[in-house]
């Protein structure tokens, strides 16, 4: 290539790099989008070509982030200053102790800046001249690892910043929960813990696959900056900014305890609302001179405290592994527990995926384990506490627990493939087919399917429309109101949503929204069943991998016999025969944000698809309506900043 030629293609890659940079700065921190996502896409793979093109890749080239060639290990680094852990606090009375100690020491103006303490990885960042010259982990404050390819694959993490002296950022690395959740739906192996999913990107060797779990960052500290002061937190956070980092959605500053105590209160009831994770809030004296009086202690800064709420983790001992059969077939781990408080609840159970699972944490029978409750919900085992002598290791099963079927081995799942006659899985997809939301068939348990598979060899679906009085006359426990309980609600289900019904097939990974997204797309069963893998992922959450299993199973010879058994009993009330009430919301994109007074959350969807409207989990430029209840966050600020309709729950009263 002549020398002419290439000069002009590099000064090309400058452009095209500062624009793409630009951008996706506007997108990610200042959250107002410049340009569509077809002029980014347009520009992005330009910048690839010429890259090919002349072998040269800018250091701040937004190519980086999609990583690099596998490390082979992690190196040991020196922070150039040591990474302080923060004093905590678990109630109001601790914060007021934290403010005493602090005016022994010296007076000062009460002000405090207020953040979200993110459940993540802490990391710190180091530019010199202005581009990213290293990242690392905090290891113990003084010694972190250096995980500077995998850091430069998160998307809100830039390669080159303004300020061109030597400067480390400290922040967090985030997962959001809306990432987390398309990950998992075109992933193999599901990840269910955000805190463990960003711990085991950064600290894994292989750039891509940090890169592929799309990350965030969130800076929240100069940690080390030589040649330049801050006179408050308000300052670091406003510089932070400038450089484009993104410093999250929530910093307050408050001039009391008793406003902190308030903003505890406020946070505590959202914070399950939130699109990631935090365990607290970080509360700190904003005046710069005022804590360098303070300075520090050996472990923690002296003005600064994070309040943590009810402890989400506790430790206890595995004592066996049951393994459990899912209505798929899929094996699943479970781990008894020596019993333990977590949260005010009783917890004697936790989930482990998989037995890859069991091997990356290296859990041992009789070993003590962390373990922490996902989403208020499901806990799980995170990690090893302590192995003893006595430990020992759990060996990988090969026949189903149930029907000693040989399993098969995926490499990273277990599944018994004996779909006709293990009974736990029968048992399993008969209760989701007569479940609420699918055919709604009241009095068909567990226990009761149990029974029947045990008494008539009920298997499948089409089996249930065959019961009579007299077959349910002999399960036990069942006297005449109770039967004809069950068959007055199995004559109620021969007439069902299409959207109920094929949420009732119980199909691997689709849930009820998926299904109503199916039934809006297909308008009736027969257009579905015809459905190709190309059509169904351009529908919205359908990708490759659950499209796959959509198109699998009704083009298989067995499931499409029972569908035609069903059909001489069922009566399905096609998409295209529902008549949509034209009220307020027909035709209109509604996301809801905040704590609903008047309705549950679900109910208030329901009325909004009622009218004709349509309900989303994220704001975007397509959205028309926000209905915003208490203490709505960061989906309230971005639609003001995107000019949207914000209705308050009085107004939705009154629409309604």
């Amino acid at each position: 290539m002549e020398e002419t030629k290439k000069q002009e293609l590099i000064e090309e890659m400058k452009v095209l790099t500062e624009k793409i940079n630009k951008a996706s700065y506007s997108y990610y921190v200042l959250d107002n989008p410049i340009i569509s996502d077809k002029e980014w896409d347009e520009m992005y793979y330009r910048l690839l070509d010429i890259e090919k093109e002349t072998g040269i890749i800018l250091q701040d080239s937004p190519s980086q982030k999609v990583g690099g060639e596998i490390l082979s290990k992690f190196k040991k680094v020196t922070h150039s200053k040591k990474l302080y852990s923060l004093a905590k606090a678990q109630s109001i009375e601790e914060i007021l102790d934290w403010k005493s100690r602090n005016e022994n020491i010296t007076t000062f103006d009460e002000e405090y800046s207020v953040e979200y303490k993110y459940d993540g990885l802490s990391l710190c960042i180091k530019y010199n001249g202005g581009k990213l010259v290293m990242a690392t982990t905090r290891g113990n404050g003084e010694v972190g690892e250096d995980v500077t390819e995998q850091v430069k694959t998160i998307r809100t993490v830039p390669l080159s910043i303004n300020y061109k002296g030597e400067i480390d950022v400290q922040g967090e690395g985030i997962i959001k929960l809306s990432e987390l959740e398309k990950y998992n739906k075109v992933s193999e192996e599901k990840l269910k813990n955000a805190r463990n999913a960003v711990a085991g990107a950064i600290r894994n060797l292989d750039p891509k696959v940090t890169a592929s779990r799309r990350l965030d960052f969130y800076a929240y500290n100069v940690n080390y900056c030589p040649d330049k002061e801050f006179s408050s937190q308000e300052e670091i956070c406003e510089f932070l900014k400038e450089q484009g980092f993104c410093i999250g959605n929530y910093f307050k500053i408050v001039h009391s305890i008793d406003e902190i105590s308030e903003i505890i209160k406020n946070v505590e009831k959202t914070r399950n609302s939130l699109d990631y994770l935090i365990d607290g809030l970080v509360i700190k004296i904003n005046n710069s001179k005022v804590r360098d009086v303070l300075g520090s202690t050996e472990k923690t800064p002296r003005w600064a405290v994070a309040y943590k709420f009810e402890a989400e983790e506790t430790s206890t001992i595995l004592n066996s592994i049951t393994w459990q059969v899912g209505r798929t077939g899929k094996i699943t781990p479970v781990a008894e527990l020596e019993p333990t408080e977590l949260c005010g609840v009783t917890i004697k159970r936790a989930t482990l995926n998989n037995y890859n699972d069991i091997l990356r944490k290296q859990v041992k029978l009789g070993d003590r384990v962390f373990i922490r409750r996902s989403n208020d919900v499901i806990p799980e085992i995170l990690s090893v506490a302590e192995t003893y002598e006595t430990s020992k290791i759990i060996e990988k099963i090969t026949n189903c627990p149930c029907c000693n079927s040989l399993l098969e081995d995926t490499g990273i799942e277990l599944f018994c493939n004996n779909h006709s006659d293990c009974r736990a899985q029968i048992v399993l997809k008969l209760t989701h087919f007569a479940s609420r939301n699918a055919m709604n068939i009241e009095g068909l348990s567990v226990k009761t399917t149990e029974q029947l598979f045990d008494k008539f060899n009920v298997k499948y679906f089409s089996d249930i429309y065959n019961l009579n009085f007299e077959m349910l006359s002999k399960l036990d426990g069942f006297k005449d109101k109770k039967i004809n309980n069950i068959l007055s609600s199995i004559e109620k289900s021969k007439n069902v949503k299409l959207a109920n019904f094929i949420y009732s097939l119980g199909i691997d990974g689709v849930g009820l929204k998926t299904a109503k997204n199916l039934s809006k797309v297909y308008k009736n069963l027969q257009n579905l069943m015809s459905a190709t893998i190309s059509d169904l992922v351009l529908i919205d959450d359908i990708a490759e991998i659950m499209a796959t299993d959509i198109f699998t199973y009704f083009n298989d010879e067995f499931n499409k016999l029972e569908i035609e058994k069903l059909l001489k009993f069922v009566n399905i009330e096609n998409n295209d025969d529902v008549k949509v009430s034209n009220g307020f919301f027909a035709g209109k994109k509604v996301v809801l944000t905040g704590t609903l007074t008047k309705f549950k959350r679900s109910e208030a969807e329901k009325i909004i698809e009622s009218q004709g409207g349509t309900t989303s989990s994220s704001v975007s430029s397509s959205t028309d309506i926000v209905l915003a209840g208490e203490s709505a966050g960061s989906k309230l600020d971005k639609a003001k900043k995107l000019g949207i309709y914000i209705m308050s729950e009085e107004e939705f009263l009154k629409y309604i």
